[in-house]
């Protein structure tokens, strides 16, 4: 089965890193990647910015490059960001921002609507937010009112659930991403979401998986098959990701 990896990261230490939170990851370059997902099918996929790379966008750019047209980016940028440097930024294959809440917001919330709304309007770019699913309820309101929204990791754990089953009946993106992260039913978890919404679902390995309790393995796409059948894990896997984020597909499907 064919395989866009909607969430990973390139750990490059030629790139600039800052610690976050005392940690500070081991390198996982591009080679590492292709290496590790080179028996998996992945044809293209989605290089996610983490907390360690801050506002750096010169890892991603090589990355990009080095990862060809079937990948796109999703950095994390600050809110003053000029309007010329964003449009550079989606010309090199960038399609989303990041606002990474649970481990320390990249940009205050207070400036998550106007942000959001202006690269939407800017790029087409949609947001994706990190964050304990705890704190949906309160920000329910407001995300149901941006153009378009992510969330990582099934929104980690089983608190306020039902609440993200509600956003993701109103359009929102789930990704399958991090089970090894998650405090949840991961099976259950799949079966919800694609029940509300057979196309909000979309599939990443988390490579290299910094700082989950277990790190991504093979049998995690397998428990995506055999929990929902192979029409609704084609679209999980591949087709959801493909539709929303818009790379380059350069082999047909």
């Amino acid at each position: 089965m064919t395989i866009f990896d909607a969430h990973f990261h390139i750990i490059d230490p030629r790139f600039p890193l800052t610690k976050n939170q005392g940690f500070l990851p081991d390198p996982f370059t591009c080679e590492d990647y292709i290496q590790r997902t080179r028996h998996l099918g992945v044809i293209g996929g989605a290089v996610v910015s983490g907390s360690f790379q801050s506002f750096d966008q010169s890892y991603l750019a090589e990355a990009l490059k080095t990862l060809g047209p079937n990948f796109v980016g999703v950095t994390q940028l600050p809110v003053d960001y000029p309007d010329e440097e964003i449009l550079h930024l989606h010309q090199i294959g960038v399609r989303g921002v990041r606002f990474n809440i649970h481990r320390g917001r990249s940009v205050p919330l207070s400036r998550l609507e106007p942000f959001a709304r202006r690269v939407y309007e800017l790029a087409g770019w949609h947001v994706e937010l990190y964050i304990n699913s705890q704190m949906l309820t309160d920000l329910a309101p407001l995300l149901t009112q941006l153009p378009a929204v992510s969330i990582d990791h099934l929104g980690l754990t089983r608190d306020s659930f039902p609440t993200l089953l509600s956003l993701v009946e109103k359009g929102v993106r789930v990704k399958a991403t991090g089970f090894g992260r998650v405090d949840l039913d991961v099976r259950e978890a799949i079966r919800s979401i694609t029940a509300v919404n057979p196309h909000a679902l979309m599939f990443g390995t988390d490579l290299p998986s910094t700082r989950a309790k277990r790190p991504f393995q093979d049998a995690d796409i397998d428990l995506i098959r055999e929990t929902i059948g192979e029409a609704l894990a084609e679209k999980v896997l591949y087709r959801n990701a493909v539709e929303w984020y818009r790379p380059v597909i350069t082999e047909s499907k």
